[in-house]
Order: structure tokens, then sequence, then C-alpha cells
């Protein structure tokens, strides 16, 4: 039987209380790949990989805190399923007091994520979705709730530092939308784009922890997501992958052709 949505929401929900909520503003260090990393990062992990192992023993996980050989094992070996945790998405803004991190979870199951939850502690909002059943916001379906808005009176999520240069130059100088933001979470800020808060998204490079939930949730709340090379973002492997995406079809196709120089604001 599939973990059910309402027990892994209570149990994110409840670890986040005692290991981030507590340490907001902790101090945090380099890893060696240059991100950051606090003691609220490894303490999640640890709890969460605990209270998962106990409920399901036969399900391993895969922890953004993990070497990235044992990561590459477990996506190698794992044949009963494979937890995809980021205990702390938005390490950066948690260790500087802004309010804007998260802990995101998704279910592999034979190469497809059947699971996805995003857990917002400072909101105590949780997002989730279940392949072909939908996506929900605290209980309440998230379908179709795109405002219908053209592209040039929408909001664009941006993450600059990760793009092409000319890329990023061209966004920041001639953007097709009405206003930019970006929350500095990406598990967030696609659960943002699936609510219909943000509408078009844009990242040059995300790991399989960062989207790997969020990606369904958009995907079971009638959003849109491709890579710059028009592939689904999702794959399950530790390789980087681009993100551009709309919260409905029609604002995705525009977004992709501005993109691509084929289209206009509109």
């Amino acid at each position: 039987m599939m973990p059910a949505i309402e027990e892994l929401q209570s149990m994110i929900a409840e670890a986040a209380r005692m290991e981030l909520l507590p340490r907001f503003g902790a101090v945090a260090r380099k890893k060696a790949d240059g991100s950051l990393v606090t003691e609220a990062d490894l303490a999640m992990q640890q709890r969460l990989a605990t209270a998962l192992a106990k409920r399901w023993p036969q399900i391993a996980l895969l922890g953004e805190e993990m070497p990235a050989a044992q990561q590459q094992q477990l996506l190698d070996e794992s044949r009963a399923g494979l937890w995809l945790l980021d205990p702390l998405d938005g390490t950066t803004n948690f260790s500087m007091g802004l309010p804007f991190f998260s802990v995101s979870l998704a279910l592999l199951v034979d190469g497809e994520i059947e699971r996805g939850l995003v857990y917002d502690p400072i909101r105590d909002e949780s997002f989730s979705a279940v392949k072909g059943k939908g996506a929900a916001l605290d209980g309440a379906p998230l379908r179709d709730c795109a405002p219908h808005l053209s592209l040039g009176n929408g909001i664009g999520a941006v993450d600059f530092k990760r793009l092409d240069p000319d890329l990023a130059r061209r966004v920041a100088t001639e953007p097709p939308f009405a206003s930019q933001r970006n929350y500095g979470s990406s598990a967030l800020d696609w659960c943002t784009l699936a609510a219909g808060r943000y509408h078009v998204y844009l990242h040059g490079r995300q790991k399989l922890w960062d989207y790997a939930a969020g990606s369904l949730i958009l995907q079971e709340a009638g959003g849109h997501a491709a890579t710059f090379e028009g592939e689904a973002v999702f794959t399950p492997t530790l390789e980087p992958r681009s993100v551009v995406a709309g919260a409905d079809r029609e604002l995705f196709d525009r977004w992709s052709a501005w993109i691509s120089g084929t289209g206009c604001k509109s």
C-alpha cells in the first residue's frame, strides 16, 4: 500500500516544528560543492530518515545531505521505492533569518514520482500531489489555479544566477511579464506557481531533490514545465536540470516561445 499523504504531511510538519523552527537563523557553513548547510539541515534529514524507515522500512531514502556516491548507489539499486528528500530547501534564507524555506519529499517508484509534498514551516502550508489524482494545498484541490492572465500581466519567478548571461540580461532588461519575484527556495517556487501566485518560472540548474516533488505538484495542478531542450524536467538522475514552466499551458507556450526568441509579450 502506498503511503498516505495525510500521514506524510503530519510527519513532516512535526519534524519541522522540532528541528527547523527552533534553529531558524542558525549559522551556515559551506560544503565542498559551495552550497550551504546548517545543523538544521542535518538534524531534519536524520529525524525524517528515522521516522520514514520506522514506518516504511522497505523504502530507502536519498537525502540531499548524503555523499554523491551514496546517492547514485541508491538510485541504481533501490527497487521497492525511494524517498527523495530535501530537508531544508532555502538554506541561505534560513541562515539569514529570511522566512522563505521549505521541506521537500517525493516518492520514486519504478522511475516515476508517485507522491510529492512540499511543506512551508513559516506559513504552515502543505502542498501535496498524488500521481494521477491531483494536487492540493492544505487538502484543498489545486486544479487550474492560474488566473488566465496574459503573459504581459503576469509575475515571473526567475533564478538569474544559474542562467546563461545573455538570457539573464534579456530577461532582466526586456521582461515579457509585468513583475519578477524569486523566493530562493526552488521547491516553494514550484508550488507557488502551482497555486497561481506566480505565472511563469525560469531556473537554469536544479538538482533532483529540488524539483522531484514540486514538478509533480505543478503537473497535477494543471501547470506545464520542460527543460530548455524541451524534455520533461523530471528524470531520476543526479545531473542538474533546467526549468521553463507556466501555471497553465497557454502561459507555458508563450513563455517558452519568448525564451527561444520566437514569441513576443502578449
